[in-house]
Parts: structure tokens; sequence; C-alpha cells
């Protein structure tokens, strides 16, 4: 996807603002093209006109951000950040995966613990509604459901007597059904042979907790999901094929009218009230509910792994790239 320089952006909504001011002169191909003659102009409205543009600017550029808001790195020193799940009161679980731990950010006083080490090189994870931690371990290609108290019960490890791929990311829809994607990337650490199952699908676990059931086989390589909090819709990003889908869950678990949602794969997948979508990968992309580009936060890292609302108002956005965490404060707040 192509983005427009930034220099011209710039010039052209300086030239908007400022088109009408004798002995100005400038060229639209370029910041570096612009002729100005300063001596012709007054300083102070130059000034003023300068810094409007460019607060109108940044605004139009995200429209998501709230005032005077910009992404900022919370913390770094990590190996690769993954998995961010909120509690009920915004605090945020996220893993270091290669490290094998689960680390808490306290959304009261913005601080970072370890909260569990180590942790079965926990990947996706999600809050179920009695306040469970679930969470697809990794290392033996198992969905953990992990207790307050950090005790671990296994929910699956197999399908139909073969292993799974790896479970990777996970959404729990209201009555407590789960959905998860399992992909294969092959890992260092694991002591297995090749796939066991006959592609890379998507997978319902009841709400009891009884069979699993696989409910979308037609993938290249499904990775991030997420539903929408009246548990009607899921949206499932296929990273291998670039692309990501909308489907309408059935009450039975299974998927039906299957729709492209945008041409634009996931690794993680988050959605804030107003029914937006944020894709993760190069920064994070955010669409609207029909499936149009709105806005994108740019992550000075080589990867954006996922994204989750947190904070006391549920309106802080949560990110984890490469080594690092982000943040940023926006208007809307997360669905829930």
């Amino acid at each position: 996807m192509a983005i427009p320089h930034p220099g011209n952006r710039v010039m052209g909504a300086l030239h908007r603002s400022l088109g009408g001011m004798p002995g100005l002169e400038i060229s639209r191909g370029s910041a570096q093209g612009a002729r100005m003659t300063p001596d012709r102009i007054p300083g102070a409205a130059l000034l003023t006109a300068v810094l409007a543009c460019a607060t109108a600017l940044n605004a139009a550029e995200n429209p998501l951000l709230a005032p005077d808001a910009k992404v900022e790195k919370l913390a770094s020193g990590y190996q690769f950040t993954e998995g961010p799940a909120a509690d009920k009161q915004g605090n945020i679980y996220f893993t270091d995966q290669p490290n094998n731990r689960i680390v808490r950010w306290d959304a009261t006083t913005r601080t970072f613990a370890d909260w569990m080490k180590p942790a079965g090189r926990a990947n996706g994870m999600f809050f179920d509604h009695q306040g469970n931690l679930i969470a697809c371990a990794d290392e033996k290609n198992e969905l953990w459901s992990i207790a307050p108290d950090k005790s671990v019960r296994v929910l699956l490890k197999d399908f139909q007597g073969k292993l799974f791929n790896g479970p990777n990311d996970v959404w729990v829809r209201p009555d407590g059904g789960l959905y998860f994607t399992d992909p294969f990337y092959k890992r260092p650490y694991w002591n297995r042979g090749p796939s066991e199952q006959k592609g890379q699908h998507v997978y319902f676990l009841p709400a009891d907790r009884s069979a699993p059931q696989r409910v979308a086989d037609d993938l290249k390589q499904p990775n991030g999901i997420v539903g929408t909090p009246d548990g009607k819709q899921l949206f499932v990003a296929d990273i291998g094929a670039g692309k990501t889908y909308r489907y309408d869950i059935q009450a039975d678990g299974s998927l039906a009218g299957k729709k492209l949602f945008c041409e634009m794969g996931s690794d993680g997948m988050t959605l804030d009230k107003e029914g937006n979508v944020y894709l993760t990968g190069r920064g994070v992309t955010v669409f609207n509910r029909e499936g149009n580009r709105i806005a994108h936060f740019e992550i000075p890292e080589g990867w954006t792994a996922n994204v989750r609302f947190g904070g006391t108002n549920h309106d802080y956005l949560f990110i984890t790239a490469g080594t690092s965490i982000y943040g940023a404060q926006l208007k809307v707040q997360g669905a829930r």
C-alpha cells in the first residue's frame, strides 16, 4: 500500500493555509522545493499559520488520537512482545515469548512486572468472563486456561489425535465459547516433526469445553482473530494471503457468510466501540466497519505484532512491537 511522502502532505496543507499571503511562493512538489520570502511575511502570522497547519494535518492523519496525544514508547528490552490481553480493570498482560514469560502492565501505576514464568511460550491471549487468561501455549502446541492464582488447565492439546500446528491467537465470545487460529510456524524449541494437520485452520471450542470443531478450512495462514462484543461477527486475518475476512457466527459455533473485509492480513487484531478494526504488521492500520482505511499509527520497529485496548477507561491503545511496548491515548474506547 503506497503512502504519500509526508513532505507533500505538509506542503499541501501549508499552501492552503498561507496561499493568500503576499510574497509567499510554495512548490507543491516537496518540502525541499518550498520557496518563501519571510522578509515580506509577518513572523507571528507565519508561525500561527504553520502551527495551525500542523495541528490540522495531525488530526487529518490520525483522527483517532486524543487531543495532544501521540504514540509513546512505554518500555523496551524484551526479546519479542506479543499477545496483549486486558482484564476488567484495564491492566494488560502480554508475552515476551522467547523469554517464556507473561508480563503485567498496571493500568493505574503504568508499571511493568513479570507475572508468570515459565509460561508455556504463550503467544496470543484473551481473558474469559470468569477472569481466566486463555493462552495459546506454543511450547507444546496447546491451549491453556490460566486461573488468577496462576494454576494451569490444559484445554486442548490435539485435534482428532493429531497435534495442532501451534495455536496462535484466540477470542472468547459472550457465552464462553472460544475461537482460535492454528497456523504453522516452526519453532526452534519444538521437539516434534512436521505439521500433522492437513492445512492451517480456525477452530471453535464450546463453553462446556467439549470437543473442538474445525470451522474454517479454506484459509492459507490464519493468524489474528477477534469478534464483536455481541458475539455476532468474527474477523479472521489470513496473513498468508494478505486478506482479512468477516464471518457471521452461528449459535453452534460454526461460521457462515464469509466476506472479504479488507485487502490486508494481520498478526494481531482488536476492535473499538465504533466498530473500527485495528490490524498490525507495519505499524497499526485501522479500518472502519465498511472496510475502508481511516487511520495508521507508525511504530518505529521492524514488526508490530499485536494490539489491545486497556487503561482504566479502556481507551488506551497498547501495542506490542518487536523488543518494545508502545501506547497511545485515543478518543474512542475499545469494544468490550
